[in-house]
């Protein structure tokens, strides 16, 4: 396996584990390059790391020989260069100081600057105190963490450093090693696919200045997208200009109005293997449209025509894509929730559908949490109770991966 892993180390006691990992991900094949902050340099000597890795051990942001006119020269700066060369990044251990920094952005050092520019699998391996490790502070640091997307290992229970008893020991060298793995064989699950994703809610305009829309904020969509991307898939973009933005740099069209949506759809799709349509796409137009601005002094009557149903036409445009298509329904059940969605599936000849109840504040549209359920034509389904939209399209992929596969 050709994969490159960033480790970064910080200043726990466990420090002195990590030489381990370095080696077992060697003998699997696995370049590793190793970053150290200053007060980690205390803890185990950057030497032992060189050894065991066989590269240059990273510790300061800034050399001493550092001149700001080889780097323009050169268009390469170190830490940016190694976070692009990562497959996946592992912080082992990770102290609750440099947690706090991921959390909140603070890139002041090697270590965090390169971990807030790596777009790969971001593992975070905490150790610390159990009183530290349960203090609510570094637990809404480490949910924080969580939404975005980083990749935690949980501590383990036993005696610590300190003398402590419970949890707060780093993670088992070989468990951490085996996760690594695994998520260097996901990053390139999908690679050879072509994905188009929607996303966001269309607009309709009544003027030239308002227009009627609906409450979809594109974060499913997005989602979906990046981690698709960070499976290695060549991912297409349809994002509504009111979104929300990726994370990432993934090739994307914007459209407004759902006539702009169809239209890009109508260009793009034929060269596609999967579609995830998770656009939110208004049923109705304003047919008596007004050019430049309606006049506030009187009542207006404004006159919805339905649309086209792009969802049933993405099979006409190509018959051979598989159509990931979403339902969103009002105070519905789980038993309604598949009927709907079963309903959806004859209408669309898509090859699964996933549908979610948008009634309730904490999940579904502008929320950054969801809860869903996954309808196939063949009668199996998958539901995925409430967790944030990363971890929803995570196992939305992974399952539509095993369960769909691409004739391409």
């Amino acid at each position: 396996m050709n994969k490159t892993v960033v480790l970064g180390v910080t200043s726990g006691i466990a420090a002195y584990k990590t030489v381990k990992l370095v080696n077992l991900l060697r003998e699997e094949g696995i370049g590793v390059y190793v970053i150290m902050t200053d007060k980690a340099k205390k803890m185990i000597d950057p030497k032992e790391f060189e050894k065991a890795s066989g590269h240059k051990v990273h510790t300061e942001l800034f050399d001493e020989d550092f001149d700001y006119k080889k780097i323009l020269a050169a268009r390469e700066v170190d830490h940016i260069a190694l976070a692009d060369k990562a497959d996946a990044m592992i912080i082992a251990p990770a102290t609750a100081n440099v947690i706090a920094k991921l959390a909140n952005g603070i890139a002041d050092d090697f270590l965090t600057t390169t971990a807030l520019a790596v777009t790969k699998s971001l593992i975070i391996c905490p150790s610390m105190n159990v009183n530290m490790w349960t203090n609510p502070i570094v637990q809404e640091n480490i949910a924080k963490l969580k939404t975005h997307g980083f990749h935690i290992i949980d501590p383990t229970a036993g005696m610590l450093a300190c003398g402590y008893e419970g949890v707060g020991r780093l993670a088992e060298i070989n468990d951490i090693k085996n996760y690594v793995m695994s998520k260097l064989e996901t990053a390139t699950s999908l690679k050879g696919q072509k994905i188009l994703i929607t996303a966001g809610g269309t607009i309709e305009k009544i003027d030239e200045v308002r227009y009627i829309t609906n409450r979809s904020s594109g974060k499913m969509g997005i989602a979906l997208a990046e981690e698709c991307y960070q499976r290695g898939a060549e991912v297409l973009l349809l994002r509504a200009k009111h979104s929300v933005a990726p994370r990432y740099h993934i090739h994307e069209k914007l459209f407004e109005s759902a006539d702009e949506l169809y239209t890009l759809i109508k260009q793009n799709i034929k060269d596609y293997h999967y579609c995830y349509h998770a656009a939110a796409v208004s049923d109705f137009a304003v047919a008596n449209k007004t050019q430049g601005k309606l006049s506030s002094d009187k009542p207006i009557t404004l006159t919805l025509e339905p649309q086209i149903k792009i969802l049933e036409q993405i099979k006409k445009l190509n018959p051979e894509i598989r159509l990931i298509a979403f339902k969103a329904e009002y105070e519905s059940d789980i038993d309604t929730l598949k009927q709907k969605a079963e309903a959806k599936l004859r209408e669309s000849q898509a090859d699964a559908v996933i549908a979610n109840d948008i009634s309730r504040k904490d999940r579904g549209f502008e929320s950054d949490d969801n809860e869903i359920v996954i309808v196939l034509p063949n009668g199996n389904s998958k539901q995925i109770p409430l967790s944030s939209k990363k971890e929803i399209a995570r196992q939305i992929v992974e399952y539509i991966s095993k369960a769909v596969s691409s004739n391409k």
